[in-house]
């Protein structure tokens, strides 16, 4: 009877910790989460000045920003991980040709204010690859302890559900925009 009683407890104590476990994880996927939405804010909130600073050098060029402007709404409009992500895919190739249109215009290429906007993109990119990757790797935690066992017990009662990875949809698009100007 006693060791009956040790097991029940041993199993009720297992399923409390892999609880927790899960419960811990799913809050560092949020977390990681919350650390892609800032940076992308950052993102956000430079693509209007790169425009405007651009503006005045592309006159002929305006659809391309015009369309970059249309693919940061669409970005900060998107819910899920997967929309989150294929519109910044779209946003980061649209960012690359304004970058590359950018070289047909020397004086715009000297403007300090073009130069500091342009540095502070290379640097909110590197900020927004860390985020990314310390994302995927929180998610990547948390999928395997609700799909290995014991845990997808615990996580097929308390449904807890696999988190969604932040992919970038085409190969040429896994590299950093190269936004170097020399």
């Amino acid at each position: 009877m006693t060791a009956t009683v040790i097991i029940v407890l041993a199993a009720g104590m297992l399923v409390i910790v892999i609880f927790n476990r899960a419960v811990r994880m799913k809050t560092l996927v949020a977390e990681a989460a919350s650390g892609i939405d800032v940076q992308l804010k950052r993102r956000y909130d430079l693509i209007p000045n790169i425009v405007e600073a651009v503006k005045g050098y592309m006159q002929h060029e305006r659809t391309v920003l015009e369309k970059v402007t249309l693919l940061r709404s669409e970005a900060q409009r998107a819910g899920s991980v997967q929309d989150k992500a294929a519109v910044e895919n779209q946003l980061s190739a649209a960012l690359k040709h304004v970058l590359a249109l950018a070289e047909n215009y020397p004086d715009l290429k000297a403007s300090k204010n073009f130069l500091d906007l342009q540095s502070a993109l290379i640097g909110v990119e590197d900020e927004l690859q860390l985020s990314r990757r310390y994302y995927n790797g929180t998610v990547r935690n948390y999928n395997i302890l609700v799909q290995s066992f014991p845990g997808n017990l615990v996580a097929s009662v308390f449904r807890f559900k696999p988190a969604e990875f932040f992919e970038i949809e085409y190969a040429t698009e896994r590299r950093n925009p190269d936004v170097k100007f020399t």
